[in-house]
């Protein structure tokens, strides 16, 4: 009998030892919310003169589902964040329209491969033109699966994503804010159809995808919506 209880204890401690190596492991793969003075990346200040004529651009511009296998830079993820929703003046009007100037969209973009940029999940803040850190690791693929498998995000080196805070609006527009948001979305997402163009790089409009998956993945606040995501890459 005293055999039976020791062999009894020893798969007890060896059950404990597995679903400690368990949740290690989880722990260790999982994405890691980020805090502090490090999850701020200041970004390189935006050219604001061009190299194609916009006429140009306007022409060129194309969907784009391909991309090889070669980096963003810094100064292009800093362009592209800047054209969808940057400051272009000190009374804080964006590069965007926006209804009442109220500015009810969030911009995060989903890192995999750029320069000097870690993996991970950032949100851009047009103010101070900076990333703050959400989240730590590739999470790209992640980002696809939620999307319906569309390889085009999987593949990018970056994914911007669009959410709406609908609040914003509705205090001034009410029932008619969702379109209002809606509009600005498809403003912001020309803007950054153009700035991939112009530098010679490839993205495309993305609608179809989880909600709740995108916003679990970007760990997005509970007021926001996720409504497009644009993947970014060089052209192959």
């Amino acid at each position: 009998m005293a055999q039976k209880s020791h062999i009894g204890q020893f798969k007890g401690i060896i059950r404990m030892l597995a679903l400690f190596l368990t949740l290690l492991l989880l722990c260790l793969n999982a994405p890691v919310p980020v805090s502090g003075d490090d999850s701020t990346i200041k970004l390189p200040a935006p050219r604001t003169e061009g190299s194609i004529p916009i006429e140009t651009a306007i022409r060129k511009r194309r969907s784009v589902r391909s991309y090889s296998s070669k980096s963003l830079n810094k100064q292009e993820l800093s362009q592209l964040l800047w054209a969808a929703q940057g400051v272009t003046s000190e009374e804080g009007f964006r590069t965007a329209p926006s209804a009442g100037a109220l500015y009810p969209l969030e911009v995060y973009v989903v890192t995999g491969n750029v320069q000097d940029i870690p993996p991970g999940v950032y949100r851009y803040r047009p103010q101070r033109h900076e990333l703050i850190r959400v989240k730590d690791g590739d999470l790209l693929g992640g980002l696809s699966e939620a999307a319906l498998g569309q390889k085009s995000v999987r593949l990018s080196a970056a994914s911007l994503v669009f959410a709406g805070v609908y609040k914003r609006s509705a205090a001034k527009y009410g029932k008619r804010a969702r379109r209002y948001v809606h509009i600005e979305t498809g403003h912001a997402a020309q803007n950054v159809y153009l700035q991939a163009t112009a530098l010679g790089l490839g993205t495309v409009m993305v609608g179809a995808f989880n909600d709740k998956k995108v916003r679990d993945i970007v760990g997005m606040k509970k007021d926001e919506a996720p409504l497009a995501i644009m993947p970014v890459g060089n052209r192959k």
